[in-house]
């Protein structure tokens, strides 16, 4: 049943979603947050948008020019319900269509930032998924794997542009191997834990195109010990 929500506690701000089909989670809230000081000129992609959350939460934060693909339809209609709900858009443009075919709607090196959530498990015949399509889709590499994800980040980003992923920590070797051969080096790193008693369960990950090698490792971050995630990385 499609449903009005707030939009967690970002005032004033609400989302529009469908509890049978897809429901935003954490892992959007901190990758919104995660994103760093923006010049106001700067172009913002999300490759994976969902129903618009990364967006809705950065454009509280920044007046930046931001673009989502989402490829799955019904999922896409509620995005752009969500926009014009939060009068959001002049703001954001929500494009459905398989993000594979950004180059049918912008040059390469266009953005100044991209932001991914993308599907989180590998998929093969034999994966257990989702008998909900829409489920699958976002949470199994069925359209849109890793090695894709970084030659489309690679074609979009500008030169010394910023690339910001949120992922499960289980694929951060791949995701590392990644940044390597195509180039978006990764620079940031934050582990988010449930608390001090589990193993890392979303792994954040900030990236520059073309840069050089010197990684960080922030110190870890403990969910349950904050009450709200607003300005979680800005506090």
């Amino acid at each position: 049943m499609k449903v009005i929500n707030d939009l967690y506690d970002y005032e004033n701000y609400k989302i529009v979603q469908d509890s049978e089909v897809f429901k935003f989670s954490l892992d959007s809230i901190l990758l919104a947050e995660f994103v760093g000081k923006l010049d106001s000129s700067s172009k913002i992609l999300d490759v994976c948008t969902g129903n618009s959350v990364v967006p809705l939460i950065l454009s509280y934060y920044f007046p930046n020019e931001i673009v989502g693909f989402e490829i799955q339809k019904y999922i896409a209609e509620l995005a752009k319900e969500s926009i014009t709900l939060n009068k959001k858009e002049n703001q954001i443009k929500l494009i459905h269509d398989d993000v594979k075919n950004i180059s049918q709607y912008f040059p390469g090196n266009n953005f100044d930032v991209i932001v991914a959530n993308p599907p989180y498990f590998k998929y093969q015949e034999s994966s257990l998924i989702n008998e909900n399509k829409n489920k699958a889709i976002a949470r199994h590499e069925i359209c849109l794997d890793l090695k894709e994800l970084f030659k489309i980040v690679k074609y979009a980003l500008k030169e010394n542009g910023t690339f910001y992923l949120v992922h499960i920590p289980e694929r951060l070797e791949e995701i590392l191997y990644l940044c390597e051969k195509e180039h978006i080096i990764a620079k940031q790193i934050q582990f988010v834990y449930t608390n001090t008693s589990t193993n890392a369960t979303i792994v954040l990950i900030k990236c520059i195109k073309n840069a050089n090698n010197a990684l960080k490792v922030n110190i870890p971050l403990y969910i349950n010990d904050y009450k709200s995630y607003k300005n979680i990385f800005r506090g």
